[in-house]
């Protein structure tokens, strides 16, 4: 039944006036309909074409809803997505300029793998080189961290891992498998990563978690003077290494060095960790973890989706193990405030996601009151792809 709905769904190229006869018993399918039904994911920002990293998360999403549902329009939106950001010459537009050096772009580099695998159009082999290029001459740090951005020196942060490292992987392993210094530069940006910003035993507000990011020059007003860190765990940041994590640990292959036995260390290092710093009445988490309850301070949508999405995953796959069913009670804690609380159904039959903070970033002070004085958005395609996710996930229980 449920097929048959998302499939009469397609059909009518999700018209709200069908969204609006038969809400899904699935929230995947219904968070993928209305976000389809709204035009978002399809690598257009107001009619133009606009590389975002949000779309290749929500295309990632939607090739898994895809392969779960064969529903053949969840393919043409990715499809189309794709066909929007790169020319006939294979060439990257939408705004994309490799010289600004940014990782956020690479997000959307599994898309065009995908569709180069599914179509064989040389176009989006030459898109995805493209990217591959740019991790070539891209400014690391002197340990070998990629900078988060040209315009932040020396910066690391969280986010980056997973818009950079997910392409990263899924590139060399379509096209370049036996390049053992991809693992292990692959590695290594992992593990710099949270040696740099793991928050060590007796610190304030010590919840074993990753801090935003770091400075490795301790030039930056917010960095440490131990390891140049940022003061606070934002929780989106972390969602986006967590993912990371999990995505890249799944398809991982077994000559690819220390990339598996690293990450699932560090895995299995945060996961007990996230668990215990959900709020234990609601199950979810605070936007700044490392200031719970504090004025101001809320429960975000984005960060909790992620994290749902990557401890149920990280159990399912058997990277973690859960012995007790602790690790699987929290997400579906969590999973039911957020559906109770973010979920809103609208009077057209789509659904819309709420309380996603719109930006999160280390170019003012990383302060709590910098964190906390961002705007939340409505529908905001990082939060719902999230959910997307998280939701793919909740229904494999």
């Amino acid at each position: 039944m449920l097929l048959q709905v998302a499939t009469v769904l397609a059909v009518t190229l999700f018209s709200t006036t069908k969204l609006a006869e038969a809400r899904p018993k699935s929230y995947a399918v219904w968070a993928a309909d209305s976000v389809i039904a709204r035009g978002q994911g399809n690598g257009l920002t107001a009619g133009v074409p606009s590389v975002q990293y949000a779309d290749g998360e929500f295309q990632w999403g939607l090739r898994l809803l895809y392969e779960r549902t064969g529903n053949q329009s969840y393919f043409d939106w990715i499809r189309m997505g794709a066909d929007n950001i790169v020319a006939s010459n294979g060439s990257v537009i939408g705004a994309y300029n490799l010289s600004s050096y940014q990782l956020d772009p690479l997000r959307t580099g599994p898309t065009f793998i995908y569709m180069y695998e599914k179509t064989g159009e040389a176009k989006f082999r030459q898109a995805a080189n493209v990217y591959r290029g740019q991790l070539n001459v891209h400014p690391r740090t002197e340990e070998g961290q990629f900078w988060h951005k040209l315009i932040y020196p020396n910066q690391g942060w969280l986010d980056g891992v997973y818009m950079g490292e997910v392409f990263y992987t899924r590139y060399t392993l379509a096209f370049d498998t036996h390049n053992a210094t991809a693992w292990n530069d692959i590695t290594s940006q992992f593990e710099l990563m949270f040696d740099h910003t793991i928050q060590l035993p007796g610190a304030q507000n010590d919840f074993g978690l990753l801090y935003h990011g770091y400075d490795y020059s301790h030039t930056a007003v917010w960095a440490s003077p131990d390891r140049g860190h940022s003061p606070e765990v934002w929780d989106r940041a972390l969602g986006w290494y967590m993912m990371a994590l999990v995505d890249v640990l799944e398809v991982a292959p077994a000559n690819s060095g220390p990339l598996r036995p690293t990450l699932l260390r560090i895995l299995n290092a945060l996961v007990p960790k996230l668990r215990d710093a959900a709020d234990p009445t609601t199950g979810a988490w605070w936007l700044v973890i490392t200031q719970p309850g504090r004025a101001l301070n809320y429960f975000e949508s984005s960060g909790a989706a992620m994290y749902i999405y990557a401890l149920l995953k990280s159990v399912r796959l058997g990277f973690v193990e859960d012995p007790h069913g602790s690790i699987v009670a929290a997400a579906k804690k969590a999973y039911g405030y957020a559906v109770e609380n973010w979920v809103i159904p609208n009077a057209d039959g789509t659904m819309s996601w709420n309380n996603t903070v719109v930006v999160g970033s280390l170019n003012t002070d990383g302060s709590f009151d910098y964190y906390v004085s961002q705007p939340v958005d409505l529908d905001d395609l990082k939060g719902v792809a999230a959910f997307l996710l998280a939701s793919l996930e909740y229904e494999k229980l």
